[in-house]
């Protein structure tokens, strides 16, 4: 068997925001690999540092420590204004809100066509070829090219979102909860897209969401969140069939299950109390205050990541 190759790597990253006493740790020593081809997600609650993370690795978030590599090189502080460039042009990102994120004064044609015209990487009747072409792709017509974001309805909107990111011929893109902005019934259809456009085009996902359900069959790898830190990553499949941190375990018993004979029966895990604060967090466990499981230790000390099955990874005391 080949080794995968490493697209983008995260090494004990630290990000914080605030100074003195309202001094926060939004992501704590976190650190993954993403390989090429895969789509890896991050999931958790509101707040747990996703979305941080992966403005982090377009350089839009400063670090505060650890290193961040793409292609086997860093970019994260000071580089080189090529290797700047080679970031833009390689890493894209699809936002969450479709609509806040295409600017209403615009046309498609304007909006795909911006970072062509940055990049000069078509002009005259090639862009608008091009232009044409990204919208065919996700699914709308060149008679789309001439309205405004405003004449399209929200799962329009996310499709020319896409096309935007495809626009400068992108190798990863973070995906920032793409589809939660959405009706349910248009949620699959962009799912589908995404992962049509994947095979198609060899891109590489950083898939950001807080619905597990949705997550389960777009992934290749799950690493959950929890106030900054990740608590379990492990294949999706094994993720869902043996989720071993509590949290990961309360989270999944919130998954809706089509039977309604199952549903019924099935027990959910309701956690008590509430997130702890991130400006002054409790030392030990993140998780602890709000465990059913959560013994003396779990209040002293941090517990590390530990390979419980192949690929299969764990933060958890009280997980043997």
């Amino acid at each position: 068997m080949t080794e995968r190759e490493k697209l983008v790597e995260l090494k004990d990253v630290q990000i914080t925001f605030g100074k003195g006493k309202k001094k926060f740790v939004a992501v704590d020593d976190v650190s993954f690999d993403i390989y090429k081809g895969e789509t890896f997600s991050l999931v958790g609650e509101s707040g747990s540092g996703k979305t941080t993370i992966g403005r982090a690795i377009l350089r839009l978030n400063p670090i505060s420590a650890g290193e961040i590599y793409f292609k086997g090189q860093k970019i994260s502080g000071k580089i080189s204004k090529e290797m700047d460039e080679e970031v833009i042009r390689k890493c894209q990102m699809i936002f969450q809100d479709p609509y806040a994120s295409l600017n209403p004064r615009m046309t498609v044609t304007d909006i795909i066509g911006e970072g062509i015209d940055i990049h000069g990487l078509y002009s005259g009747k090639e862009r608008q070829k091009r232009i044409y072409e990204l919208l065919e792709l996700v699914g709308l017509s060149r008679e789309h090219a001439s309205r405004f974001p405003h004449e399209f309805s929200g799962g329009q909107r996310q499709r020319i979102g896409v096309a935007r990111a495809l626009a400068i011929e992108p190798k990863f893109i973070v995906c920032d909860e793409p589809i939660s902005a959405l009706d349910v019934s248009i949620q699959a259809q962009v799912v589908n897209l995404l992962e049509d456009l994947q095979e198609n085009l060899g891109l590489t996902y950083l898939f950001i969401a807080h619905d597990l359900s949705m997550v389960k069959h777009i992934s290749d790898r799950i690493a959950v969140m929890y106030l900054g830190a990740i608590v379990e990553t492990a294949p999706s499949h094994e993720l869902y069939e043996n989720p071993l941190h509590p949290y990961t375990q309360a989270l999944l018993s919130a998954v809706p299950i089509p039977d309604p004979t199952v549903e019924k029966a099935k027990k959910r895990i309701i956690l008590e109390g509430e997130v702890p604060s991130p400006i002054n967090p409790s030392p030990g466990c993140k998780f602890q205050a709000r465990c059913r499981y959560a013994q003396p230790i779990c209040k002293e000390e941090t517990p590390n990541l530990k390979e419980m099955k192949p690929h299969h990874y764990v933060a958890c005391h009280m997980v043997k």
